[in-house]
This record gives C-alpha cells, structure tokens and sequence, in this order.
C-alpha cells in the first residue's frame, strides 16, 4: 500500500459529491438522451435509472477497495496491488483508464461543441464542432498547466451552478410542455408495447458513460476528512444525484419536446426544445448550462487524468517523459491526453465516441468487481452484492457489444481493433519491465 504525505484534510462531504458530480453530469446526459429516445422513446427516464443501478454496483467494489487500499490511485492502484505478480495486468488496466478518459474527454469537448453553435447556422456543420471542440480541449490544457491554483472553487462554482441551471430548465420544461403527465403516461405504455427488457438493458448499459466520473472521489483520498465515512456517502449521494437530475432532464425533453426533433437533433436536442418553448432565453440558459456543464467536466478530466497517467509512467507502463513534472504539474502528460483526445475527436463521430467510453468503463468497472471478488473477506464484502456487480456489468458489457454488432458491426470492429492496440501497448511495456527486473 502506498505511504502518504501529511496534507491538511481539508475536503469535507460536499467537496466531495461535487467532485464526483462535476465528474459524472458532464457531456454524459445532453449526449445520450436523442440516442435513447431513438431506441425506447419515453422508456428513456426509466433506462436512466437501471442505469443508475448498473453504476451503483459498479460503486460498491470502488468503494470497499479504496476503503481498503486507501491509495489516491484508485482504479490503477487497486489492481496492481491485488494481483501483485501481474505486470501484464497492471499495465492494461493502466491503459484501459487512460484511454477511458481520453475518451469521455473527447465525448465532453465534442458536446460543448454542439451546444456552444447549436442556435447558429453552423449547428450542422461537423468539421467547425470538431474545431470548436479541439480548441475548448487546448483552453482547459492550458488552464490546467498555467492555472492551477485557485480552480478548485471555480470548479466547485461551475458544478452547483451547472446543477442549479439544469434543474430549473428541466422544471420550467415540464411545466410548459406540450405534452401533459397522462399523456405521457399513454406514450410511455405504448413504447413499453413496442419494446422489450432487453431494449431498456441495452440502453441502460450504453448510457453508464453518464455516470463515469464517481470514482474520482479517491483520487482525492489524501485531502479528504474522514474518508471511512465519507467515500461512501459522497459516491452514493453523488450517483443518487445524479440519476435524479438526468431523470428530470429526460423528463423535460420528453414533456417539451417532439420526439423525432429530439432524434433528430440528438447532439443539442435541449437547446432546440427549450428554443421552440421559451424562445432564445431558454435556448440560452441551456446553452450556459451545457457548457458549464462539459468546461467542468473537461477540466477535471484533464487535472485527474494526467495524473494518473504520471504515476502509471512512474511505473514503467508508458513512457517515462510521461512522469516528467514541473512545479509539481505533469504538463507532458497533459499534452498527450488533450493530443489523444484530439486525434479520437478528429477521427471518430459521437457515437464512437460514447461507446468506446461506455465499454471501457463498464469493463474496468468488471475488473475492479473481480478484484474485491478475490479479497473480498479483507475488505469486509458482501460476496452476493459482489457476485451481482460482476454479472451485472458482464451482461452490460455484452450487450453494448451486441447492439453494436447488430447496428454497426464496423464500428465494433473499429472499438476492437483500438482495444488490442492497447493490450499490445501494454505488454510491451510490461515485458520491458519484466526485463528490467532480471539485470
């Protein structure tokens, strides 16, 4: 277990659930609501919420393991540490996050995009979102390199205010809407008719990109009050939150908004729904929101993941210029993850893009449930709760699997391909250090 520097605990439980929402409310929702809608229609609040328990399991295992282990590593740490001999292991699990958050960093940055041009007539237009999406990526880069101290409170700011903004869309939505609640009620029953268990499961499973983020809470283990207390309610608080402000944001596009408009303008169906009802004002507050929203998610991603992206160079698993830091910034790792997110921007469209992260989370969610599974009597476990995780998010992974072969079976192919690039990439740099080990 690692050996912690003295630091002035100074994150209580609020500081903690913003950072775990600042982290999941991010581009999650304003991406995957059209994508839903177009698969269950008015079953979408409901897919939400197995969605929220799919994560909820995923959160038990990250919880007792980083009660455990009380490393800020979190993910990585936790799997090198329970299987100590495997430098294959360690390393792939390394790479899996790292390209994790390079994806949902893309997926963040190309929904700014949308939202931030959604009322001009470049809305459309996908070469000028992908420019906008890689500057706001190359701003937040530079923020996280030259000013560092002091966003902490801005990030706290943007996440109340972002959650605030949303929640009064949603209600004034709901309020002004088209369709009223037994209608809805009508639709919802007519859509459950038309679709199946399995359908809601596969949504569910795509949409668990929406609640990424939660695990960040250990990453601040050495600055927090209380951790034994506090890790499991910040994380359980944060994801109630948040399925409780995406059921509501649903709602009010459903309530408000004509399902094939928001079909059709999936990548900013909101702003276009709050435009049609309250005029610019609306359009406008969800613009602000959305992009309150991705700023603060993509700031932290990039403060986090660098990071750990450090520590995993530390260990020989990339590059060593990777663990370079400055003033106690690793800016090298900073550039490679907005570099990375560039190139995944540039050549990848949305859903891709939201797959590719949903599959890496729901899988390294699974390795972390095998990994209590193995200690489970040491971190004091429930093995039926741990046995579920496991199923629960195999058959999540499965199923993202499944609609992509059946939907698009190149770009599973594509997800497939990139995943044995980083398994490659990874024993590379494990047998390097297996080398190492023997002179």
């Amino acid at each position: 277990m690692s050996q912690h520097r003295k630091r002035n605990k100074s994150l209580g439980l609020p500081e903690l659930i913003a950072i775990a929402l600042g982290g999941m409310i991010g581009g999650g929702i304003f991406t995957i609501l059209g994508i839903s809608v177009s698969l269950i229609g008015n079953l979408t609040p409901f897919a939400i919420i197995v969605g929220g328990l799919i994560a909820s399991l995923a959160a038990y295992s990250y919880v007792k393991l980083g009660l455990y282990y009380k490393d800020e590593g979190a993910t990585y740490s936790f799997f090198k540490f329970t299987y100590p001999k495997s430098n294959f292991s360690a390393a792939t699990i390394g790479w899996f996050i790292i390209f994790g958050y390079v994806s949902t960093l893309a997926l963040y940055a190309y929904t700014f995009s949308s939202y931030a041009i959604s009322s001009t007539d470049f809305a459309n237009n996908i070469w000028i979102r992908k420019g906008i999406a890689i500057s706001v990526i190359g701003l937040f880069t530079l923020i996280n390199i030259w000013s560092v101290n002091g966003m902490g409170k801005i990030e706290d700011l943007m996440v109340y205010t972002k959650l605030i903004v949303l929640t009064i869309i949603s209600i004034v939505l709901i309020n002004n809407g088209t369709t009223d609640f037994g209608t809805f009620i009508k639709n919802m029953t007519l859509d459950l008719e038309n679709s199946s268990m399995f359908s809601i499961l596969i949504v569910a499973s795509l949409t668990f990109v929406g609640y990424e983020g939660f695990q960040l809470v250990i990453h601040a283990m050495d600055e927090m009050k209380n951790p034994e207390k506090n890790i499991p309610r910040a994380i359980y608080s944060a994801i109630f939150l948040a399925v409780l402000i995406y059921v509501i944001i649903s709602l009010g596009a459903l309530f408000a908004i004509p399902s094939e408009d928001i079909i059709k303008n999936k990548e900013y169906a909101l702003a276009a729904g709050a435009g049609n009802i309250l005029g610019n004002t609306g359009t406008n507050l969800v613009i602000i929101g959305a992009v309150l929203a991705t700023s603060s998610a993509i700031s932290g991603t990039i403060f986090g993941a660098s990071r750990l992206m450090s520590v995993i160079a530390k260990d020989h698993y990339f590059p060593q210029w990777l663990s370079i830091r400055k003033k106690n910034s690793p800016q090298n790792s900073i550039f490679t993850l907005a570099s990375l997110s560039i190139i995944l921007i540039i050549i990848g469209g949305l859903e891709l893009i939201l797959e590719f992260s949903s599959i890496t989370f729901l899988l390294v969610s699974l390795l972390m449930a095998i990994a209590n599974f193995k200690i489970r009597k040491k971190t004091n476990s429930s093995t039926l709760i741990t046995i579920l995780s496991i199923i629960g998010l195999s058959i999540g992974g499965i199923l993202i699997l499944y609609y992509e072969l059946t939907n698009n079976w190149q770009q599973m192919l594509a997800i497939i391909v990139l995943y044995i690039l980083l398994a490659i990439g990874a024993w590379n740099f494990s047998r390097k250090k297996e080398k190492q080990k023997q002179y």
